[in-house]
């Protein structure tokens, strides 16, 4: 793919050569990469919320007025800072090679939007649409290759910040679009007052201060329709895992009994008067790894924790299909004495994970590819009712996609659910990143939020993104939270993926307003000429 150029402004001072141009160069290269490691340390489980402003204030200082090809490189460096430490993660999983191959392949997508920055950064008001072409390379990145990698959206760094809010207005893509809109107009704003420019200050300072007063804002917007707000009392269990990494699914007996052993510890507490006895209660994804449709022993393991509570259980479990081959990550809910009354399929598996694209290609390269599961997506409404209550239901990965969880709300979702395992990812920071996914949909949606996952961090989330309990990694618990239920509708879940679809228009429309007009005028030179 070839990249338009920008030729200089005729106010541009001439090009410096030499040393000059070298240092420039290594500083708009430091400043890119600076910029991109502020962004890390802006997401959780830090809350520097503040540190994205800084950071995109140094893109667009090294992308200003950069030819397209240069902004490119700014913006993969930029994405490189950014998504290799946020990405750690993943070589805990695979190892560094795929780790730095992936974000290498990410990064490419921030040097699109890199250049597309610089394209437009001479414009009026040009942080907004400087602002505008990133959503848009948000919007690419997350869906392509393979469905996409949502991971390190701007807005999913942002559960602790005032900018929150924007989330209930335009959901992630415009939380996005506010916190790096703010960056870039921090950073024209320091441009001209260190060049100091004759052009006006006003604008910037007007575009940065109206980016950060959006938070406020947007808390005057009230959810419409809906009742009073229900309650009831439900119960999130992590179980725990055996050890550590890829070998926890060689003990997943060990796994189910760990869950099952505090289910019953849970109905004891609830009968000595120490707890309140819940409603429901959620287990994690893969709490069951053995198929308890097919496996008898673990089906009464099941029953046996089910009739101890007392309520319906959301069981995780890896259930083979009738093909032999393929299997189904899903969400039953479980009766004491009646097994599986209801079931919601993971509608969105990951890839290189639960199921290996391309098979027989990547395995030249990885013997991990072997690793990879044989899971198929499932279809469905991503609600479940368990006692009367509609829960919805997104399976760890699937939080990171907006239309999923609209789905869920769209079809009557009281109440977020997210089972999740994120044992294999050890320490790393992968659980706390997730968990400020949830976060930012519980304010998406005014749904409360209940995070279970078999190793943590498990948490309760209110509908204003804050979290009222969690738990530790690698220890047993349970969360017993009295929850909202609600039926309110946000103007973010009415618009659904409206607000994204005008920012990407305007960034792709900016610089193809750029390009038309260059090349315009390129013609009238050579015609003049």
């Amino acid at each position: 793919m070839v990249l338009p150029d920008v030729e200089p402004s005729v106010s541009d001072p001439p090009r410096s050569s030499g040393r000059a141009s070298w240092g420039l160069l290594l500083t708009r290269s430091v400043a890119a990469l600076g910029g991109g490691l502020l962004l890390y340390y802006s997401f959780p489980p830090r809350t520097l919320w503040w540190l994205a402003i800084p950071a995109f204030a140094l893109l667009g200082l090294a992308v200003y007025g950069r030819r397209a090809r240069a902004g490119f490189g700014y913006g993969f460096l930029f994405g490189m800072g950014f998504l290799l430490p946020l990405l750690t993660w993943i070589g805990a999983l695979v190892g560094p090679v795929p780790w730095v191959a992936l974000v290498v392949l990410e990064s490419l997508f921030v040097g699109l939007a890199g250049a597309g920055m610089a394209l437009v950064s001479r414009l009026p008001a040009a942080p907004v649409w400087a602002a505008a072409v990133w959503s848009a390379g948000e919007s690419l990145r997350g869906r392509v290759p393979f469905g996409g990698l949502p991971w390190g959206r701007v807005g999913f760094g942002q559960p602790s910040g005032p900018l929150l809010p924007v989330a209930s207005i335009g959901g992630v893509p415009l939380l996005s679009f506010v916190t790096v809109l703010a960056g870039l107009a921090l950073g024209e704003l320091a441009r001209r007052l260190f060049l100091r420019e004759p052009r006006p200050l006003l604008v910037p300072a007007v575009i940065g201060v109206v980016a950060m007063l959006t938070g406020p804002l947007a808390l005057l917007v009230p959810a419409t329709g809906g009742g009073p707000a229900k309650y009831v009392t439900i119960a999130a269990v992590q179980g725990n895992v055996p050890r550590l990494g890829l070998d926890f699914n060689a003990q997943r007996r060990a796994v189910l009994d760990n869950h099952v052993n505090e289910t019953i510890k849970l109905a004891d507490e609830v009968a000595a008067g120490k707890v309140a006895k819940p409603d429901i209660v959620i287990w994690p994804e893969n709490s069951s790894d053995i198929d308890p449709l097919q496996n008898p022993d673990a089906a009464a393991q099941i029953d046996r924790a089910a009739q101890a509570v007392g309520v319906p259980i959301l069981v995780g479990a890896v259930l083979r299909n009738p093909d032999g081959v393929t299997t189904s990550n899903s969400a039953l809910v479980w009766l004491g004495g009646q097994g599986v009354v209801e079931r919601a399929d993971k509608r969105r598996v990951q890839p290189f994970g639960e199921y290996m694209p391309w098979r027989s290609f990547f395995a030249m390269f990885s013997s991990y590819v072997a690793r990879a599961g044989y899971f198929v997506p499932g279809n469905g409404p991503g609600v479940v009712t368990m006692d009367g209550v509609k829960v919805g239901v997104t399976i760890c990965w699937e939080v990171a996609f907006d239309d999923l969880v609209e789905d869920s709300v769209d079809n009557g979702a009281q109440v977020l659910a997210v089972p999740s395992n994120n044992a294999t990812f050890g320490f790393t920071e992968m659980t706390y990143q997730q968990l400020a996914m949830s976060q930012v949909r519980s304010v998406e949606h005014d749904r409360a939020s209940i995070v279970a996952t078999t190793s943590g961090v498990s948490a309760t989330i209110s509908p204003d993104g804050t979290v009222t309990q969690s738990t530790k990694q690698f220890t047993p618990d349970v969360l017993v939270e009295r929850t909202p239920l609600l039926d309110t509708t946000t103007l973010a879940t009415r618009l659904g993926a409206v607000p994204e679809w005008v920012l990407v228009a305007l960034g792709v429309g900016a610089v193809g307003a750029v390009i038309v007009t260059r090349r315009r005028d390129r013609k009238d030179e050579d015609k003049n000429g």
